[in-house]
């Protein structure tokens, strides 16, 4: 299927890479903290000891109750070995999360980061001058160097930042400007009408297909049920005639929402407000949830039921009822675009195709329901607006 396939067929090595450099991360610190603790343990135990019995049992002696055997080095090496590691996993969640909140930042907020730390780090260069003349203890003047290095590269940055409406790399950005990104749920793929919409050129923006979508979909169709095999299959179907047409991005923005463990509706909320975007949807409370967090939701379905033409009390349709309605007497036939009309006296005419008055348009939830009588039976005197409908095929 493409680029489509071929991302996914380089996910496990991408996955494995990553799982690697951690392992090697950790497993580095692990013996680092192994060696240090193994080495600086017997040593240590005998000094506290020594300091002990020199206190309660003013004793000036020292004996060497802990000697660099492998038995004694073991336990502290071991111990050092779980720190180490445990530290590595920390460094490197951290890491990531610095990582994470640097791709959110604007590109004019990365800017005024490095300005506000070169402007911090040139003006600390006199008070650097002035210590190095004042005569201070070593201990003190250390940490005026490191406070005054840490101090002025924040504050720099802190009033960069106050000034965005006049900093050239930044002026008319607003926080939290829209992208105009359209990250796609799994529904609205599966539907299908998303690529006959795309093509129309309505969609404007960058369109976006989750990884975490991407294997909701591979998993549907990979169902025992046959009815969802053929759904996860049609979808990506969709998305390989989508990404032969359009520019799909796939995969590349997933980590502004990592995996939290909860489920895939709120992954693409999280991910749609982390990247500026819109979500594109068919689920309704996928649209609900969605909205209450302030995001644009596109709904296919509201754009069918937008586009449905109006009709009007006495406008004459042509009509072909296909059905009995749960009246006594009544008919059913349906609208090109899938709407329902109640046809009053239409049982006798099931099969054929006529002229039927609009007498009463109801607005549902679900849509728009007509109701109609034969055009025989329509009261005279009054008006009547034409309308022709073709039958559905």
């Amino acid at each position: 299927m493409g680029r489509l396939h071929e991302r996914i067929h380089d996910l496990p090595q991408a996955l494995g890479a990553k799982t690697t450099g951690r392992l090697v991360v950790v497993s580095a610190l692990g013996l680092v903290g192994g060696y240090l603790l193994g080495a600086a343990g017997p040593g240590l135990l005998t000094f506290l000891y020594n300091l002990l019995i020199q206190k309660f049992n003013k004793s000036t002696s020292v004996s060497d109750v802990y000697p660099n055997t492998f038995t004694n080095i073991a336990p502290f090496a071991l111990l050092g070995a779980i720190l180490g590691g445990f530290i590595g996993v920390r460094l490197l969640g951290s890491m990531e999360r610095m990582g994470t909140r640097w791709d959110k930042m604007d590109s004019g907020d990365k800017v005024t980061f490095f300005v506000g730390i070169f402007a911090g780090l040139t003006g600390s260069v006199p008070f650097l001058i002035l210590f190095q003349q004042i005569d201070l203890p070593t201990p003190y003047r250390a940490l005026l160097i490191v406070g005054l290095v840490l101090m002025l590269p924040s504050l720099a940055f802190y009033m960069l930042q106050s000034m965005t409406d006049v900093l050239p790399w930044t002026r008319g950005k607003g926080k939290g400007k829209r992208t105009g990104i359209k990250v796609m749920d799994t529904n609205v793929i599966i539907d299908g009408r998303i690529y006959d919409v795309a093509k129309t050129g309505f969609l404007d923006g960058q369109l976006y297909v989750p990884g975490f979508v991407l294997d909701e979909l591979q998993y549907i169709a990979d169902s025992h049920d046959s009815l969802r095999r053929q759904r996860g299959r049609r979808g990506l179907e969709v998305l390989k005639h989508m990404q032969a047409d359009f520019h799909l991005d796939v995969r590349i923005h997933d980590k502004l929402a990592p995996e939290q463990g909860d489920d895939v509706d709120a992954r693409i909320v999280r991910l749609a407000k982390a990247l500026g975007g819109d979500v594109l949807t068919n689920d309704f409370n996928l649209k609900r949830v969605a909205e209450l967090q302030g995001l644009k939701v596109l709904s296919l379905n509201d754009l069918s039921l937008a586009l449905r033409p109006n009709v009007l009390p006495q406008e004459t349709l042509e009509l072909k009822v296909i059905k009995e309605g749960n009246q006594v007497g009544q008919g059913i036939g349906y609208l090109e675009d899938g709407t329902m009309v109640v046809v009053e006296n239409g049982f006798t005419h099931i099969g054929e195709t006529m002229e039927v008055i609009v007498t009463q348009v109801i607005q549902t939830e679900k849509g728009k329901m007509i109701f109609a009588e034969v055009d025989g039976d329509a009261p005279n005197g009054h008006a009547r607006l034409r309308r022709t409908v073709r039958k559905p095929v």
